[in-house]
């Protein structure tokens, strides 16, 4: 038995010897898409340009500092009649304006403005708070 354990480990060491993989198992596309950070005025001119797109959609995600701040920011939400939205499960969106991953919610106000809708996300501003509401909503303080 030792035998059999000492063979099969001498027959794995060259396996394990071997060095990792160079490859990411992301794809390439979605590599080039992933920004490297940015710096202060990279962020504003971000903003800047994403302000020309209605907020909540993947040109103008709503920012918020990681899932507890998507949460904060979709409990504050009102639709046109003053209701709370029924919020839907998250789903991955792809790479947003901001060049960092984002996810989109889908959101129903029943027979209330907006309706149906989903409203992208991005987790990666800590220590923002959206204080601004997508059309059609409201946003509580």
């Amino acid at each position: 038995m030792r035998t059999l354990i000492l063979l099969a480990a001498l027959l794995a060491a060259p396996a394990l010897a071997q060095p990792p993989r160079e490859e990411s198992p992301a794809s390439q596309e979605l590599l080039d898409q992933l920004g490297q950070g940015s710096s202060d005025a990279e962020l504003a001119r971000a903003i800047a340009a994403a302000a020309a797109h209605p907020l909540g959609t993947g040109a103008n995600p709503i920012r918020v500092g990681g899932p507890e701040g998507a949460q904060a920011y979709l409990a504050r939400l009102r639709c046109g009649d003053g209701s709370a939205p029924r919020i839907g499960e998250r789903e991955a969106a792809g790479v947003g304006a901001y060049g960092t991953i984002v996810d989109a919610w889908p959101i129903d106000c029943g027979d209330a403005a907006p309706g149906k809708v989903s409203l992208v996300i991005d987790l990666y501003h800590d220590g923002h708070v959206e204080q601004a509401a997508p059309p059609g909503f409201a946003i509580l303080p």
